[in-house]
């Protein structure tokens, strides 16, 4: 698959969870592509797919059967060592829960994946860079997780996944905890950052929220409507 193809396309990709009471399928033949700069918003109810879908962009799970393709690899043969640095140089991903490391700093918070890429530490320019980006005050750059509001936690887990520089960024309900004019200020970032050419694919079940993206697409019960 050539540079102009999709940086992501899914080919039949099914997922199964096996669990004591039956196999759960969370996807059922699902096939997507998206081109490289695209602002994607996956819709539908909960439970149908959304967030399994978004993990396996993101390299956190594999498919089940199907074939998954990153920026033209084939996720299904690499080793767990390739789909770290997969993951890690290429996807940026923003959590609802935002997922910030508690006994950390703002700065220590967002280098943490520079650390664990380039092997060292300290505030580099990159770092003041995504943090002057999602418009922290400097001022907060020495507080916890704790004693940050929802709306400047979201900023700093959205500095921490600009922070590598990925090419894919995924979102997952990246508004959900926040009031919409929080939220709204963390669209227009994503937006921006769409705009600066990183394909940006997130999760939501907010129309308002949904309408920054260029395109749509809805699940139920695992497939695409």
């Amino acid at each position: 698959m050539n540079e102009e193809g999709p940086i992501i396309r899914f080919t039949g990709v099914t997922k199964v969870y096996p669990l004591p009471a039956g196999d759960v399928v969370a996807l059922d033949h699902v096939s997507l592509d998206v081109m490289p700069g695209e602002f994607l918003a996956i819709m539908g109810p909960s439970g149908s797919g959304k967030s399994t879908l978004l993990n396996l962009m993101g390299c956190l799970d594999t498919p089940t059967s199907g074939t998954l393709f990153i920026k033209g690899k084939d996720v299904g043969t690499l080793s767990d060592d390739e789909l770290t640095r997969l993951r890690r140089d290429h996807i940026g991903f923003i959590f609802q829960q935002f997922n910030l490391i508690p006994l950390l700093n703002v700065i220590e918070n967002v280098e943490f994946p520079r650390i664990l890429k380039e092997r060292e530490g300290g505030c580099t320019e990159r770092c003041l860079e995504v943090l002057a980006a999602v418009g922290l005050e400097e001022e907060l750059f020495s507080h916890t997780p704790a004693e940050l509001s929802g709306g400047q936690q979201q900023r700093v887990a959205i500095a921490r996944a600009l922070i590598n520089d990925p090419e894919i960024l995924l979102a997952d309900e990246p508004t959900g905890n926040l009031d919409t004019k929080t939220g709204t200020g963390i669209m227009e970032l994503l937006d921006e950052m769409n705009r600066r050419g990183r394909t940006v694919i997130m999760v939501t079940h907010d129309q308002n929220v949904a309408a920054y993206a260029r395109r749509r697409i809805t699940i139920v019960d695992g497939r695409i409507a």
